[in-house]
């Protein structure tokens, strides 16, 4: 299907929807779904509500929040505490679940005292090739996940977003920091807060794409296959960085950067019963 016709899909899709909310990340998916939302529907029949926890960078809620007032949405921001759920805090190998089911029984609650019908994420067609077990639980919680429903991919996503001039149309996706320890690993504000921390000295020194997976004194680092060269010149100052935050050793992972890694942990078997 040609782009321009995944557009009307998604125009058409969204038309009848009255008032919606978008639970905005500021990652270019929920992005697209925002704007083109706004578009079709009129700004006062839009909300973008924000989520902020202990499991993603203040950064990030503050630049999320930043980029839906400077699209001209209403906009709110919410709190929640995933670790207070014990299979998150645990990272078990079911914490995508728990996670998103929290985050979409928030989303209901907000629509229930808004007046508003229905929940819009920015899921794409990709995401259902993919280890997803959070897909189970939007199922549960009725929420709407429009750019699947029009066939958008990645890339039409991204060039959708550069014909309508949004500025994060290249944005590098971003991901719980769960991710970056092995599951089964209690996690505590402290260990996180290394992580983020590790990996915000990385963006500064010029890796916008970095993941550092936290195995205990080991920061196991992933960058992509063409910056290592770079890596490697730095290696006596990343290493003096990440050791100053707690890390006895510092590898660097010779694959390079690859979203989900830790999810190879996890047999098929296992990944096909959380995703039933």
């Amino acid at each position: 299907m040609e782009l321009s016709n995944k557009q009307q899909v998604l125009a058409d899709t969204l038309k009848p929807m009255g008032k919606v909310l978008v639970a905005f990340s500021g990652g270019i998916d929920s992005t697209l779904v925002l704007k083109t939302a706004m578009d079709v529907l009129g700004k006062d029949n839009v909300l973008a509500v924000v989520a902020n926890s202990e499991l993603f960078t203040n950064e990030e809620f503050n630049k999320a929040m930043a980029l839906a007032q400077e699209l001209g949405a209403n906009v709110m921001g919410t709190e929640l505490n995933y670790l207070s759920d014990e299979h998150i805090a645990n990272n078990t190998p079911e914490t995508w679940y728990y996670s998103k089911k929290m985050f979409y029984a928030r989303m209901n609650e907000i629509t229930a005292e808004k007046g508003i019908n229905h929940v819009l994420d920015g899921m794409i067609m990709d995401d259902n090739s993919d280890f997803r077990p959070g897909l189970v639980a939007r199922n549960e919680a009725g929420a709407e996940s429009v750019l699947q429903t029009a066939d958008f991919y990645k890339d039409d996503v991204r060039e959708a977003a550069k014909n309508l001039g949004l500025k994060n149309w290249n944005k590098v996706a971003s991901c719980s920091v769960s991710s970056r320890f092995e599951y089964n690993t209690h996690l505590t504000i402290a260990k996180i807060n290394r992580v983020m921390a590790a990996e915000k000295a990385l963006r500064d020194m010029g890796f916008a794409i970095v993941r550092v997976r936290d195995h205990g004194e080991i920061a196991r680092v992933e960058v992509p296959s063409d910056t290592l060269v770079d890596f490697a010149a730095n290696a006596s100052v990343i290493n003096n960085k990440l050791q100053a935050l707690g890390y006895e050793f510092v590898t660097v992972d010779m694959a390079g950067f690859k979203s989900g890694r830790m999810n190879e942990q996890l047999d098929e078997a296992t990944k096909s019963a959380l995703m039933a």
